[in-house]
């Protein structure tokens, strides 16, 4: 059980609710392992309370409802809203059994690099597939999403040329733009307008280096999409190339499931985009997709998550390339629809509390709070509440941000996001209460730019 907030002292209510990762990012001394130590007392300290909603483990299949144990342990059964299995394909016999007769076939493990021996036929196939998803003619694979952002990036970029990318692109475009170059920029989130300035801006000095233009077709923070024919048209007017990461919306959104690159009319007509299996494919790996075959076949031996990783196993790809087809076929357009209606139930039971979600209808319903003490305390009400949603902080969103998101599947339904929504609500407004009797005169804290 955990303990109870109350009977602390209201400097240590202070310390236990106020404190995020932010007062650790740049931790004091000379010793790399000693320095660590705060961090993990500070974690230690966020459990013992019921405060530290990360590393849990389903305990059961993940699905609709589930169990999940936290980081203490303890074991409740709920309401799953914090899986990116959007189609539920994950589950669908069809993946599944496609995944076991691959088991049985080829083994659990591809045993080398794709540059040497670590291709499968299942690997080739799925090449093809997504090629035929994408429009795009050309694709390569990588054994996660997070190495296809990464190394699509660092495969094409030097230091001596530029990034420019919206400010929320994910973590693993990020650090990759930081380790090809030092030289990246962010222009304004989805604006064209301040993409072709920054852009005009480089040109200006610089026209023998090249430029890439980083974004997303749905940023899974926000649920939003930015005009992707305005900024590819913006990128091409200064001679940059544009990569756009789609893992959250291939095949759980557009006809199709084309993405939001369908969406917008630009489906095989930007530079190059990769994406992931792991959210609405059932399985893990990310691909590289492109309409040059010299950029596929420069991208295979300067992508180094390509060539020195283990490759995708052929189970993954089988169970991939099943998942496609059902996206593809009629059942995936009755699943897309009864995931924007589950969607749109939870936002509206939302909006009749008052309360406004970011974004627009898909997979992800982010919840902000405003408050990122409030966030906290909710979350934990709402697992004890019995629904498990993903808590956001820093620093996947910045300091103040704070919010919850939910991650809708075709398989909930409609009871599902009624119930939800009431738990939810009725967990941040006691959040709120608890927050004004524990923290009376609760302000909002920037994070420190050094360690304490």
């Amino acid at each position: 059980m955990d303990r109870d907030i109350s009977g602390l002292s209201l400097q240590d209510r202070e310390r236990l609710l106020m404190q995020s990762l932010a007062h650790f990012s740049i931790p004091a001394g000379n010793d790399l392992l000693e320095r660590t130590k705060r961090f993990h007392k500070f974690v230690g300290s966020r459990a013992e309370f019921g405060l530290w909603p990360f590393s849990r483990v389903f305990e059961s299949p993940m699905g609709p409802r589930t169990e999940v144990s936290d980081y203490n342990g303890v074991r409740r059964s709920g309401i799953n809203f914090s899986s990116t299995d959007y189609l539920g394909l994950s589950k669908h016999p069809r993946v599944m059994e496609a995944g076991i007769e691959a088991l049985k076939k080829y083994g659990p493990h591809s045993a080398g690099s794709a540059v040497l021996i670590g291709n499968s036929r299942p690997t080739v196939d799925l090449e093809q597939a997504v090629a035929d998803l994408v429009q795009m003619e050309h694709v390569l694979l990588y054994p996660t999403g997070w190495a296809a952002g990464y190394s699509s990036i660092t495969a094409f970029v030097r230091p001596r040329d530029y990034i420019v990318m919206d400010y929320l692109s994910h973590a693993c475009l990020q650090q990759g733009a930081f380790a090809a170059t030092s030289q990246v920029s962010y222009f304004a989130h989805n604006d064209p307008a301040d993409l072709a300035q920054k852009l005009s801006g480089i040109r200006a000095k610089d026209a023998r280096n090249g430029i890439l233009v980083v974004t997303e077709g749905l940023f899974s923070m926000d649920s939003d999409s930015p005009d992707l024919g305005a900024l590819q048209d913006a990128a091409r007017s200064y001679g940059a190339t544009m990569l756009v990461d789609i893992a959250h919306d291939l095949g759980s959104m557009g006809p199709g499931g084309g993405s939001m690159l369908a969406v917008h009319g630009v489906l095989g007509k930007v530079d190059l985009v990769m994406g992931s299996f792991s959210k609405t494919f059932g399985t893990n790996g990310g691909f590289l997709a492109t309409r040059s075959a010299e950029a596929k076949q420069f991208a295979k031996y300067f992508g180094n998550a390509h060539m020195f990783s283990t490759f995708m196993a052929p189970m993954q790809a089988t169970m991939a390339l099943e998942a496609i087809k059902i996206c593809r076929s009629s059942e995936g357009d009755a699943l897309r629809d009864r995931l924007l209606r589950v969607s749109n139930a939870i936002r509206d039971g939302f909006a009749q509390h008052g309360m406004t979600c970011l974004g627009s209808p898909s997979g992800i319903v982010p919840v902000p709070f405003n408050n990122d003490r409030v966030a906290r305390l909710a979350t934990r009400r709402i697992a004890e509440q019995g629904v498990f949603v993903n808590h956001v902080e820093y620093p996947a969103v910045p300091i103040g941000g704070a919010r919850i998101r939910m991650q809708v599947m075709a398989t909930h339904d409609e009871n599902d996001a009624k119930e939800a929504v009431a738990r939810i609500v009725a967990a941040r407004n006691q959040a709120a209460e608890d927050l004004k009797a524990w923290l009376p005169d609760d302000v909002s804290h920037p994070p420190p730019d050094q360690a304490q």
